[in-house]
């Protein structure tokens, strides 16, 4: 690849990575507030964000907690939420091949948008660099953001900003090439989409995201094919 398109295709990448992470920092806001609304103190709000790193995962738990459960009970569904990002692992460890100490930095930053702009790219070295700027700036803008929600707490609306639609319709522009690309894709989120919603009216909170991840494993374990998009 000449030079100069290697570093366009690189600076697409940095500023998805900004952009994304704008959406971060909101969305991240919106946590931190929710937290504290929901009985949580501001620092352990904002150790959630750090260690657990994983959206879904803490306000499922900050709901359970603000419903007046225990952080015990929360357990079950902020795991099955979480578990999600193992099945990622399988598909990115080939792309990242991280070891050591490193593979334990580069597992904290296994989240759907890493994910998304990792497979999105066409070669290994942006795969790496999306995976990483990605995750980096996440995890600043995240972590930046629960600060300041904490400290505004029950002030932010959540619904006016809309911001319980931002996540899904953020990581759909972020697996939008590769749907476009792949008709393996295709048909993996179409099945995903409709085991979850076949689950969403009986399933407890968390197994239908749990189960529709079972499509992109089975589509991950498929021998691969030449395809035409």
């Amino acid at each position: 690849m000449p030079t100069a398109p290697r570093d366009t295709a690189r600076a697409a990448i940095w500023r998805a990575s900004a952009g994304i992470g704008v959406y971060a920092g909101a969305f991240g806001l919106t946590f931190g507030a929710v937290a504290v609304a929901s009985g949580l103190t501001r620092g352990q709000a904002q150790a959630l964000s750090a260690v657990l790193f994983s959206g879904a995962s803490q306000f499922a738990l900050a709901g359970v907690v603000g419903a007046g459960g225990s952080a015990w009970a929360a357990l079950g569904p902020v795991l099955l939420l979480a578990l999600r990002n193992g099945f990622y692992g399988v598909t990115l460890a080939p792309v990242l091949d991280s070891h050591g100490a490193r593979r334990l930095l580069t597992a904290h930053l296994v989240i759907d948008e890493t994910t998304a702009m990792a497979t999105a790219q066409t070669t290994r070295p942006e795969q790496r660099l999306a995976f990483f700027s990605t995750g980096v700036v996440l995890f600043a803008c995240w972590n930046a953001g629960t600060f300041v929600g904490a400290l505004v707490g029950s002030a932010v609306d959540t619904d006016v900003l809309g911001l319980d639609a931002a996540g899904p319709a953020v990581f759909l522009a972020l697996v939008w090439p590769a749907l476009r690309r792949s008709v393996r894709a295709r048909w993996v989120a179409l099945a995903g989409a409709a085991i979850a919603l076949a689950l969403v009216p009986v399933a407890p909170g968390g197994i239908p995201v749990l189960a529709a991840a079972t499509a992109a494993v089975v589509g991950g374990l498929l021998p691969q094919q030449q395809e035409a998009a």
